[in-house]
């Protein structure tokens, strides 16, 4: 059964949604004039890729936003495994320094406060690509996957909004697609947080004896979802068409 992620949306969110499509857009056409796509950007330059390896080397971070990400590859059975065969995934995160005021890590059992005032960072969404540099999926992970600090899901949802990739390293095109990408899904991104968290208290209920659920190797993806920017940029034209 579909899910119709654009029910109760008012006019402005689906503006906004609309306005990020065409960003996303606009980047693969100037991108596509230079034979190039947004994965292509980011390993531009960095060598030869290795498996797990972070690209660009160093991530990339906004030091006045607290915003980073990073794209890499796991050994391509294991993805598929999973749901589905990708070339590689983004992982996208916000740092304390973009956390809003009052938010803090979630008290769970294994919770250690880290020394850095800037590092109890928060994992948003993956997006998984295909060969030609296309996003196909949204997913979550466990707290492993990404050595973040877990905070609730009520939490990381007030702090989707204020993920923004506002340079032009290591590519322009690609942190404008980045930054757009969660903004035109974030209907998608919202159900895959409150997924997340179900998930892991699914866990925890099933696996009473697991001393940490969030560092269990046995859950890595959480929530995932399939996705076309084309298809969510026509669904969310039609529905402003009719608001």
């Amino acid at each position: 059964m579909s899910v119709d992620y654009l029910a109760g949306l008012n006019k402005k969110q689906l503006g906004d949604m609309a306005a990020a499509g065409d960003q996303i857009l606009e980047c693969y056409r100037v991108l596509r004039k230079a034979n190039a796509n947004v994965v292509a950007e980011t390993l531009k330059g960095q060598g030869d890729f290795f498996e797990w390896d972070h690209y660009p080397k160093g991530d990339v971070y906004d030091s006045d936003t607290g915003s980073q990400y990073y794209y890499h590859a796991h050994p391509p059975e294991t993805r598929v495994a999973i749901y589905g065969p990708e070339n590689g995934h983004f992982h996208t995160f916000v740092r304390p320094k973009g956390i809003p005021k009052g938010i803090k890590p979630a008290p769970v059992a294994d919770y250690k406060k880290l020394s850095g005032s800037n590092d109890e960072l928060t994992h948003l969404v993956g997006i998984s690509m295909d060969r030609q540099g296309f996003p196909i999926r949204l997913f979550t992970t466990n707290r492993w996957v990404t050595g973040e600090t877990w905070y609730s899901g009520d939490d990381v949802l007030r702090i989707v909004d204020e993920f923004l990739m506002d340079h032009a390293y290591p590519s322009w095109p690609t942190n404008i697609w980045i930054t757009g990408m969660l903004r035109l899904f974030r209907p998608q991104v919202v159900s895959l947080i409150e997924q997340r968290d179900q998930a892991v208290d699914e866990w925890i209920r099933e696996h009473p004896d697991v001393e940490s659920p969030y560092e269990d190797r046995n859950l890595e993806i959480t929530s995932f979802v399939d996705v076309s920017v084309e298809k969510q940029l026509s669904l969310v034209r039609m529905a402003l068409s009719g608001a």
